[in-house]
């Protein structure tokens, strides 16, 4: 007898731990890291459909804020401990570091399956900055290296509601930076406040400064200024400098602009209290949840100059890349591949108010949303020049048209003080 319970017990417990076994070992479970606070609810709920329809778990990790999630992401790939799935908060050139050291999934050849039907349900400009050319400056094989989720442009937004008692067109923002500079007198003599934007983080500076360099001197002049070609001393260049010097003399940027972050701009605007604001397509969905009766609609950064069209930064908002390591990778890849697909896009856009990056799903989003995806016809990043400014350069840059905005520095001598920088960053890498 006791043998008998014994061996029941032995055969209970081998039945137990096969069975655990396979189910363990049957489906996958994919990690993904990202660090989308306001996307967070609508990942899990598709994880559910996702697991539901496959059978398949994916757990979405959220990390924030940005920067915290970006410490993470590369302590890490130090350490070859990345997820299945993760994203890249940087510069094309933290894109191509990660590449080099062998941390992410070409794709191209999952795109091109199935006659192209996955890389061409991508608005084109998104796609692109998840993308290598051939001969591309960093040294790495031509390819796609990442899978967009959701796409930006970054542009100005007007309060039509304070363009009313401004007396002016709530239908018809200014086309000039001529008209622009003009309502500046009128918001002061209102007591309101004019442009406002997160120019204390000086990214945001450097892109309204590029949508302008763009605008003044057209795309080949700024690449040949970055690589070295044309000084930042160039007449053109000074006018760009000048632009941001107009903008305060007219009274039509905000008090306190260079220090303001910008949860504080969108604060603002959403409030009423600022006539103009300069941000990108995510800040639908924050106002919304700050202002949902809030009256506005996007424009295009006024033109300084008829001679190029003005360019705005835009392409791939957020975008996820496969861990070349990871023993999921290939369900990872099927994975992004479903969640890019049309429905689930949709779902996102109505979720977060964030622009699709599946070009087929726009057509249930709020109008203020599709002027910003109409946006992409203007859209570039230097993520998709090829080219690199940098970094000391950048900074002086920035930097400079902040000391322009209150006053300590004229145009001519930020230009002066940009180009001192890069003639001593470019000798440095000639003497390597």
């Amino acid at each position: 007898m006791l043998f008998k319970n014994l061996f029941l017990g032995t055969f209970i417990l081998f039945s137990v731990l096969g069975c655990s076994g396979q189910k363990t070992s049957s489906k996958p479970t994919i990690n993904i890291w990202h660090w989308m606070t306001d996307r967070d609810p609508a990942f899990q709920e598709l994880a559910k459909k996702y697991e539901a329809l496959t059978g398949v778990k994916v757990n979405f990790e959220l990390y924030a804020p940005s920067d915290a999630y970006s410490q993470k992401i590369r302590a890490a790939a130090q350490g070859t401990n990345l997820p299945d799935i993760f994203g890249i908060l940087g510069e094309k050139r933290d894109f191509a570091s990660f590449i080099r050291a062998g941390h992410i999934l070409d794709l191209t050849s999952y795109m091109e399956e199935d006659n192209s039907k996955w890389k061409n349900s991508f608005f084109a400009k998104a796609l692109a900055v998840n993308e290598f050319s051939p001969q591309n400056s960093y040294g790495i094989e031509s390819g796609i290296y990442g899978v967009p989720i959701d796409i930006m442009t970054i542009q100005m937004v007007y309060n039509k509601k304070l363009f009313s008692q401004l007396g002016l067109n709530p239908n018809r923002p200014p086309k000039t930076l001529k008209e622009f500079l003009a309502i500046g007198p009128k918001i002061q003599e209102a007591g309101l406040q004019g442009l406002v934007s997160g120019w204390g983080e000086v990214w945001m500076v450097d892109c309204l400064a590029n949508n302008y360099a763009f605008n003044i001197m057209g795309k080949d002049k700024v690449l040949a200024t970055i690589r070295g070609e044309v000084p930042y001393t160039d007449p053109d260049w000074i006018r760009v400098f000048t632009v941001f010097k107009e903008m305060k003399e007219s009274g039509v940027l905000a008090q306190g602009l260079v220090t303001m972050i910008n949860k504080s701009a969108e604060q603002l605007f959403a409030n009423e209290k600022a006539v103009f604001a300069f941000n990108g397509s995510w800040c639908v969905n924050v106002y919304k949840g700050m202002n949902p009766d809030l009256e506005y609609g996007s424009m295009l950064p006024p033109a300084a100059s008829d001679k190029y069209p003005m360019s705005i930064w835009g392409g791939a908002g957020s975008s996820f890349m496969v861990n070349a390591r990871s023993k999921n990778k290939e369900e990872a890849v099927k994975f992004l591949a479903w969640l890019t697909g049309q429905d689930q896009q949709a779902y996102l856009a109505a979720e977060t108010n964030n622009l699709p990056a599946n070009k087929n799903s726009l057509s249930k989003i709020p109008e203020v949303l599709a002027q910003f995806a109409r946006g992409m016809d203007y859209a570039t990043h230097p993520n998709v020049w090829g080219v690199s400014e940098f970094s000391l350069v950048i900074e002086a840059f920035d930097r400079g048209i902040q000391s322009i905005i209150i006053g300590e520095k004229t145009p001519e001598q930020v230009a002066a003080e940009v180009q001192k920088v890069k003639e001593r960053e470019l000798a440095k890498r000639k003497a390597r």
